[in-house]
């Protein structure tokens, strides 16, 4: 089960990531850019996600993911660290926010990274 030093490694092994406090929490951020936090006392991580894709995570796994009610009208969910399979899927997710986030530049320097193969 990932835990919140598991989201801290992985994030800043992202390209041009840097961790910063913001609203009393560690917050990650790619060309100064938010991609990530750790809220509820790092027990949770959250993520850029689109609407759309987001509420389809939520319904599918709702003991996995959910929205806040301060975020519902920004592109962000929520996921539960101890409800995460392992270290992979917390890496996907946050490679694929990181990559929601990142500039041109970044994307057409890393092609492959956050995509699931076959995309």
């Amino acid at each position: 089960m990932p835990d919140a030093e598991d989201v801290r490694r992985i994030a800043l092994s992202l390209p041009e990531t840097t961790e910063k406090i913001a609203w009393s929490m560690p917050t990650f951020r790619v060309a100064g850019k938010m991609f990530a936090t750790l809220p509820e006392d790092e027990t949770s991580l959250a993520v850029r996600c689109p609407k759309e894709e987001r509420d389809e995570l939520v319904l599918a796994e709702p003991e996995k993911f959910w929205i806040a009610d301060h975020e519902a009208q920004f592109a962000w969910v929520r996921a539960r660290l101890d409800a995460l399979e392992d270290e992979g899927e917390l890496r996907d997710i946050l490679a694929d926010s990181w990559r929601q986030a990142a500039p041109p530049r970044l994307l057409e320097a890393h092609p492959g990274l956050g995509l699931v193969a076959g995309e």
